[in-house]
């Protein structure tokens, strides 16, 4: 194998004063920043690192993630072969707003097919301070997406090390695999399908989108669905975080449209 030197664009993405710039300095330089300074539009930084035996120069791009940034950061999605998605356990809307991230990211795409080839590490940050996001639902979230999750605290520095690594090696899998990037297995005892069976119940405007179905569906259509997602859902087979709420979801879901169909 040629140790040729190449080089990987890592951007981070999420809420504003969710520790962004915090976790790559703790990284980057090993300190903590304890006073917070608004990253204005992209800070940019350079690091060497060595990943599977290669030597890998590593361009990261810190987005600012105040909204009025949106038309200087929207330039920089482009070529991304790896991102941070970080938010604040502390902070609900943060962890809320991951979904809008990654619709800012595809839709700044110049092909939105491009998001299959991105490496996505989720980043649960500010571990040390009181909580309002649960781990479980953190994980159930990222492994619904297939990416892989982190709790970190910049301030300690834990987690961060390993996230940045495990983030290097997906990407230089990718590359040394023709682009492509590698199935995240999750570690809980529960398949991606799963998660992302419990995530859709959980978030879905209405019962036609829980059960995957559109208006005009027929009665054989809902009992269908009803069943494929039955299988998954069940709590005796799911162990996914939220799988027993999800389920009751699904049975209201299919009650009410059988009743709306004559």
């Amino acid at each position: 194998m040629t140790n040729k030197p190449f080089r990987i664009k890592i951007i981070s993405m999420g809420n504003a004063e969710v520790g962004k710039s915090c976790i790559i300095k703790r990284y980057c330089e090993k300190r903590f920043v304890n006073k917070y300074l608004a990253t204005i539009g992209i800070d940019y930084g350079v690091t060497k690192v060595k990943v599977n035996e290669r030597d890998v120069k590593v361009n990261i791009f810190d987005m600012a993630g105040h909204p009025i940034f949106y038309e200087v950061r929207n330039e920089f999605y482009t070529d991304t072969q790896g991102a941070i998605l970080v938010f604040d356990v502390g902070n609900t809307g943060s962890f809320e707003s991951l979904e809008l991230w990654l619709n800012e990211m595809k839709s700044n795409l110049t092909n939105p097919a491009e998001m299959e080839n991105i490496n996505f590490v989720v980043c649960a940050n500010k571990t040390d301070k009181k909580r309002q996001v649960d781990e479980a639902d953190g994980r159930l979230w990222a492994d619904s997406k297939g990416f892989k999750y982190f709790e970190t605290s910049a301030q300690n520095g834990d987690g961060v090390q390993e996230m940045f690594q495990a983030l290097f090696e997906g990407v230089v899998d990718t590359v040394e695999n023709g682009g492509k990037v590698q199935p995240i297995a999750t570690q809980l005892g529960y398949t991606k399908e799963q998660a992302e069976a419990v995530q859709r119940l959980k978030t879905a405007k209405d019962n036609y989108e829980r059960l995957g179905l559109s208006m005009g569906c027929t009665k054989d259509d809902i009992n269908k669905s009803y069943r494929k997602l039955a299988l998954l859902l069940h709590p005796d087979k799911n162990v996914a975080p939220g799988s027993e709420a999800a389920f009751k979801l699904l049975v209201a879901a299919r009650t009410a449209l059988l009743k709306n169909i004559r």
